[in-house]
């Protein structure tokens, strides 16, 4: 008795949409476990910045809150009795207390101190009295707390060395961000599962894209790049023309130790509000020399944003800058360091920073779990195959790598990276492949 051989069957040849998929599956894999530690660490160290605003009112309450008054001392009052307490340095700002029981920030430049800290000596507007003094930073005036771990997100306290970690992290994050979406679109499509990993990885996409675009705009590298951008698109933010010399302002009241007089910033300080700097929070820059302009700038990061500033010259405004007037791309630049810095929606900007560190810290430990359980040495095998390219069309792949130059070229640290991981991959590939 004859039978018949049975017809054998084919599988349905895979669909073109889904000819990519091994190829961001090994991509987002291998990203994912050697850019992760990065990433879990730019997102804890973030979350912990967050925090920052209500850490720093706590910690250093006794600089910077004092009993309320119904009468405050002029601002050149206050900054002599900063000057009675002999600090070191030279007298260069003033920041008067924005609220009632705020203490006022009489600032000195000091030699020792670092690029952009400065010395402030907290005053009671209402007594005189000084609370204190600390190093503070930045246009923000982060206090050391905030500092400390603004510098530990940023260089993990190595100075420009350890720039490298937290560049490497924005430069990658987009990529895994949107390789996992990619990945969750063809997995839903074929079989109708949706992992954790997959469903948390779409609902802080958007997040994670963000913190990436607006991490790189001041990293070491990439950063360079998009300052050249913004100059050569005249995306630049304006800045203050600030007349330097030309007066003589001995009779106006006593000077710092560089001979500037800061008798008159309590008039300089009613012209700049005259002519429209109304936000409470503000800085009062001294003349660079005898004579020259103060410099009025409002430092309020929430919304609406208040950065306006002025250059008052014997007691008139001889220029200023609104943000009003600031280009579309220097407008979006400014609101995006600010959310990402958790200060431009108050506290909503801070729980949704939280919640977005803490959706990363989640991605990445899951990611690793799911490596751990179905690592090689278990048996799984290699996860991905090498050689996924080959399923790509040949055009596609060629405009993919033409977008690879491009992107590595502008962001230098994920060009180095992404050849290092060919070249390693290739070697090991040889090997395995001769054994």
């Amino acid at each position: 008795m004859t039978t018949t051989a049975p017809t054998p069957t084919t599988s349905a040849p895979p669909r073109r949409s889904f000819a990519w998929r091994g190829l961001f599956l090994r991509l987002h894999f291998y990203a994912g476990v050697l850019v992760g530690p990065f990433i879990l660490v730019a997102a804890l160290t973030g979350v912990l910045y967050a925090l920052t605003p209500q850490l720093e009112s706590w910690v250093y309450s006794d600089q910077l809150r004092v009993p309320v008054s119904s009468q405050q001392l002029p601002l050149a009052k206050q900054v002599d009795a900063a000057l009675a307490t002999s600090p070191e340095g030279t007298l260069v700002a003033v920041r008067p207390a924005p609220e009632p029981g705020d203490t006022t920030r009489v600032l000195f430049s000091e030699k020792g101190l670092g690029e952009s800290e400065r010395r402030a000596v907290f005053v009671d507007p209402g007594t005189g009295r000084v609370t204190g003094d600390l190093v503070v930073y930045g246009s923000s005036g982060s206090l050391p707390l905030r500092m400390t771990l603004s510098q530990l997100h940023r260089n993990l306290m190595l100075g420009e060395p350890g720039r490298i970690y937290s560049e490497l992290a924005a430069s990658w994050l987009w990529v895994v961000a949107l390789g996992g979406l990619v990945l969750w679109i063809t997995r839903a499509r074929n079989s109708k599962r949706i992992r954790t990993h997959g469903l948390l990885g779409v609902w802080v996409l958007v997040g994670a894209l963000f913190l990436s675009a607006t991490g790189l705009t001041w990293s070491a590298y990439a950063g360079e790049n998009v300052a050249t951008l913004r100059k050569a698109l005249d995306w630049t933010t304006p800045s203050l023309k600030v007349p330097t010399g030309g007066g003589d302002h001995s009779e106006h009241g006593e000077h710092s130790s560089t001979g500037t007089s800061y008798g008159d910033v309590d008039t300089v300080l009613w012209a700049a509000r005259s002519s429209g700097i109304d936000a409470k929070p503000l800085e009062i820059g001294l003349p660079a020399e005898s004579g020259g302009a103060w410099k009025v700038a409002e430092i309020g990061r929430g919304w609406p944003t208040q950065v306006d500033s002025v250059a008052i010259q014997d007691g008139a405004v001889v220029s200023s800058v609104n943000f009003a007037d600031y280009p579309l791309a220097a407008k979006l630049t400014r609101w995006g360091i600010d959310a990402h810095m958790g200060v431009l929606f108050g506290w909503v900007n801070q729980l949704v920073l939280l919640l977005l560190g803490g959706g990363l810290v989640a991605l990445v430990v899951l990611g690793y779990r799911m490596w751990w359980k179905r690592r090689p040495t278990r048996g799984f095998g290699r996860p991905t195959p090498r050689g996924q390219w080959r399923k790509a069309p040949r055009g596609a792949l060629i405009g993919l790598g033409l977008g690879a130059l491009l992107v590595g070229w502008f962001v230098p640290l994920l060009g180095i990276s992404l050849v290092v991981f060919l070249v390693v991959d290739a070697v090991l590939g040889r090997r395995a492949k001769a054994a």
